[in-house]
Order: C-alpha cells, then structure tokens, then sequence
C-alpha cells in the first residue's frame, strides 16, 4: 500500500511564532516517516505563501541526511531554529562512515560533484567515488555500491528501488481541487462531517493495489470549505470521520496526522 498526504501550507496558522512553527513541521516530518508516506503534498489554500515556504523547506531539510545539509541548505532564516528538529533516523538517514563496513549492494544518498571535469559522488565517508550517472553536479543522487570496499564501484538508482523506506517527497500544488482531480488512485478525505471509519473501510485501501492519498483540512477550515461546490466533482473520494466523539472543539494537524495514519498502519499490519 503506498501512501501520500496532502496538507494545506496554512498548517501553521495556529503558530504564531516561528520556533513554534519549526516545532509543529518537525512532529509533521516525524509523523509521515514513521508511517512511510511516500509523498507530502502541499496545496495552496490562501495568503499563507510565507509558512507554505517554511513548511516545504524544513520538510526538505529534515528528509535530507544529515552529511548533505550543508552542501544543499546554505544558511537561510527559514533555518533559523534548526536546532529543535527531531531526527528522522529512517534508514537513508542510518548510514556507517566508516568505508571499511560499506559492503556490495549498500544503497547510500550522495552529492554529485565535479573535480577536474570528472564526476564523483560524496556518500559521507571522506571518499570521493566515480560517477558515471545522468544526475547534474550539485543536484542529490541515489547510488548502490556495485563494489564495496576498497575498491568502490557505483550505479545509480533510482529511490523506487530501494527495498527499505527510504523518505518522502515533497510537492507542492496551486489548489487541492487540482490535485484531487488529477490523481489517480484512491482518495480519503478526513472531516468530522464523514462516515464514521471502521476496520471493514480501511482494509479496502490497505488491500487494494492503488496508491491512496489522504487529504486533511486547514486550522481555519476543514476539506469541505476549502472545497466549496467543487468537492461534488471529486471521483473515487470517500469522507471519513477518524475521531468520532471528539471532546476538544478541535483537532490539531499534528495530532490528526498521527492519529489517522496509526489508525490505517494498524490495520496494514494486521
């Protein structure tokens, strides 16, 4: 079952403070890993460019191991609070510097970079490697080790073949209603409007062969209203109500987030 999400860049509304927005992207970040999102998007819902900018670049950085954030991230505002981001610690991320454990099939992240007019990729073990794939210097790159050591040899790959989870990405979008209309797959809409979930709805997408993208409102407004009259078009969508009884007025993203995807991994594993 591969899993997206989709979060309004007004998801930091109910912040005021930008450490406190840091705070609340780094919950985000850790949410979607530990359940393996494959993609988080990021519509548009509003004039909220500048925490829609703040959300998609500290998702980026924390999706980035830890050894390429310095060649990737110059330093920004954005970046300010840096320090009270969480770890994600996913397996991209786990990787030995010591070039003696690097052994054939190990997949790393690396950098491409361009010494004397030859392409090398910088893996994080102080050891340039050659490079002979199509990806740009500068830009990031998957590789699997062909050759471990002494004798590294390269081939780059790409993330879908990657066994393990190994992040997600981040796109960004004008409008929900375009993504919804475009994708091609199953949709379930969050919204204390919705049908009640139950196990027998939830193995259906846990089952099926189609990717599923689960969209979740905004502090201000719930899928509904950012909706409007549009939502009538919206094909293979289901509404459902993941916290039926709530006691609070509301429910936080963060706190959505993880209780949503809790609900649906545990039906995955059963």
């Amino acid at each position: 079952m591969k899993l997206s999400v989709a979060i309004p860049e007004s998801a930091l509304s109910d912040d005021s403070l930008k450490i406190d927005k840091t705070r609340k992207i780094s919950v985000l970040a850790r949410a979607c890993s530990i359940f393996k999102i494959d993609t988080i998007y990021v519509y548009q819902d509003g004039n909220n460019k500048q925490d829609g900018s703040l959300l998609v670049m500290i998702l980026k950085y924390l999706e980035t191991p830890q050894f390429l954030r310095r060649r990737l991230f110059p330093k920004m505002n954005d970046l300010k609070f840096a320090g009270v981001l969480h770890p994600l610690k996913i397996p991209s991320h786990i990787t030995p510097a010591n070039p003696k454990k690097i052994n054939r099939g190990d997949i790393r992240e690396g950098i491409v970079v361009s010494i004397k007019g030859k392409k090398f990729v910088d893996v994080g073990i102080n050891q340039l490697i050659a490079f002979f794939g199509k990806t740009s210097i500068g830009k990031r790159v998957t590789v699997q080790f062909k050759e471990g050591h002494p004798k590294f040899s390269v081939k780059e790959i790409d993330k879908s073949e990657v066994p393990a989870y190994w992040g997600y990405s981040i796109k960004e979008r004008a409008n929900l209603f375009s993504l919804l209309i475009e994708w091609k797959g199953n949709i379930i809409i969050t919204s204390r409007k919705g049908k009640i979930v139950t196990k027998e709805q939830v193995s259906k997408y846990t089952k099926s062969d189609q990717p599923t993208l689960i969209v979740f409102g905004s502090p201000e407004k719930g899928v509904h209203e950012i909706l409007g009259g549009k939502m009538k078009n919206v094909q293979n969508a289901k509404i459902l109500n993941f916290f039926p009884d709530q006691a609070t007025q509301t429910i936080r993203l963060e706190e959505a987030l993880l209780g949503t995807l809790a609900i649906i991994n545990a039906q995955r594993a059963s």
